[in-house]
């Protein structure tokens, strides 16, 4: 396996290691990134899986998806500024690589759920990809706080 360690930040990205309260700041909007993206996706998959019946899903799935996508853009943001202060550090932790591709994972299995038309329909299937995004995105979680310990 390659040494990634050599790999250098780009000049751009310097402010992130040399302002003592950024690389803080930039954990903080990560973590409330991750709050409104699994927030919101574990209310829409309890639904799912068959609680809160009264609720339209529908009309839930509306909502739960915009505080999804915008809770994404804010983990994808700051997580790219992070990983690009220090990318060597970063893609040569086996916990990042492993998050990685969970977040990878748990978005394809979000495209498929869409793509079959999973919220019309709440089926098996539907019920089954919800458990298994539960199970992806803590799964992402968890590696990402053992980043520091790795």
């Amino acid at each position: 396996m390659a040494d990634l360690s050599a790999l250098e930040a780009p000049a751009a990205l310097a402010w992130v290691q040399s302002h003592a309260w950024a690389y803080p700041a930039l954990e903080a909007a990560h973590i409330t990134g991750i709050a409104l993206l699994l927030g919101s996706l574990v209310v829409f998959e309890l639904r799912a899986l068959g609680a809160a019946r009264e609720l339209p899903a529908l009309a839930l799935a509306r909502l739960a998806l915009r505080v999804a996508v915008a809770g994404f853009a804010l983990v994808a943001a700051s997580g790219l500024l992070m990983f690009g202060s220090q990318p060597g550090e970063m893609l040569s932790n086996r916990f990042f690589v492993a998050k990685l591709a969970l977040v990878a994972a748990g978005g394809l299995n979000a495209l498929l759920f869409h793509w079959r038309g999973g919220i019309e329909r709440l089926d098996g299937v539907a019920r089954a990809q919800a458990l298994l995004s539960m199970g992806l995105w803590l799964a992402a979680i968890l590696c990402g706080r053992w980043i520091a310990y790795a």
